[in-house]
């Protein structure tokens, strides 16, 4: 079984579903539940549902909210490592669900802020690791994220990249996220990210840029599911899997697990984009970001 380590963050969701219209400056009934969030700890907790092992490397507050996230990788089977942070609250976002299932994220960094190389756990016992873009985002990680991936490069492990949202990356010049592109070796994103990325509004175009400088791209699009390239060869187009849609929270990163996954297990290239369109479906059928702990795919 392949052990994927996780680098990014850890956050506790609070999420709200509304099923009417938001009464801006009044009171709207909503149905609230808490849950473990963040992009890298969402990869790594769908990693374990999805076959593989996973390691857990993010900063957790002395808190509630962080015995709550911590709680919860323990009863997934999720390991990580132990970087408390004295003074600096855990990671909380705070999620809003439309009628539609449509999510809108307010999120605090807290104690995610911070990784530095000396966190990184020695490599000899993993497969392959997964790095949110919101970490390398943060410029109090970013040093130590750059650092983290020449060294797992030099250890000849696959480096997978979610770049993050095109919100979080208006911070950072395009030709500087390029350059952190360039290192790793499988991006995974959204039809926006890409184009964004690669500046035009035609996805192949995007797509066949970015293979200039990644060997493969992976675009998540939600309901119209996944085109995907490696370098040399022709895109693959899959439809998604149909599935009753609660909450979109962490399906990105439900569907980064099922084909980081899959990959590792030795599937071919499609059939790893169908295992991840699978575990993305699973997912936008329950509310939060996480798998129930019984989930089974």
């Amino acid at each position: 079984m392949s052990k994927i380590l996780c680098i990014g963050e850890v956050n506790l969701d609070v999420v709200a579903i509304i099923s009417s219209d938001i009464n801006y400056g009044s009171d709207t009934a909503a149905k609230v539940s808490t849950h473990g969030g963040g992009a890298g700890g969402n990869v790594a907790a769908w990693l374990r549902i999805a076959g593989a092992q996973s390691h857990m490397l993010a900063r957790i507050g002395k808190d509630a909210a962080g015995v709550a996230v911590r709680s919860e990788f323990d009863r997934l089977g999720v390991t990580y490592s132990e970087i408390d942070v004295h003074g600096a609250p855990t990671g909380i976002v705070v999620v809003i669900v439309d009628k539609d299932g449509e999510r809108s994220m307010f999120p605090d960094n807290g104690a995610n802020s911070g990784l530095t190389l000396a966190d990184l756990p020695e490599l000899d016992t993993f497969n392959a690791a997964y790095i949110s873009g919101y970490a390398l985002l943060d410029p109090k990680s970013r040093p130590g994220i750059l650092q983290m991936i020449g060294k797992i490069k030099a250890a000849g492990l696959k480096i997978y990249l979610d770049p993050a949202t095109v919100g979080g990356m208006a911070g950072v010049p395009i030709a500087e996220i390029r350059a952190w592109i360039n290192q790793v070796h499988c991006l995974l994103l959204n039809e926006d990210e890409a184009k964004y990325l690669s500046s035009t509004t035609d996805l192949e175009l995007a797509i066949a840029d970015l293979l200039q400088i990644c060997p493969t791209i992976v675009v998540k699009r939600g309901s119209n599911g996944v085109i995907a390239a490696n370098r040399g060869s022709d895109s693959i187009s899959l439809p998604a899997i149909s599935a009753q849609v609660i909450d979109t929270t962490g399906a990105g990163d439900s569907f980064a697990a099922g084909f980081i996954a899959a990959d590792q297990a030795g599937l071919d290239f499609t059939q790893s984009l169908g295992a991840a369109l699978t575990i993305a479906a699973k997912c936008v059928a329950i509310v939060g970001a996480r798998p129930a702990l019984d989930a089974q795919v």
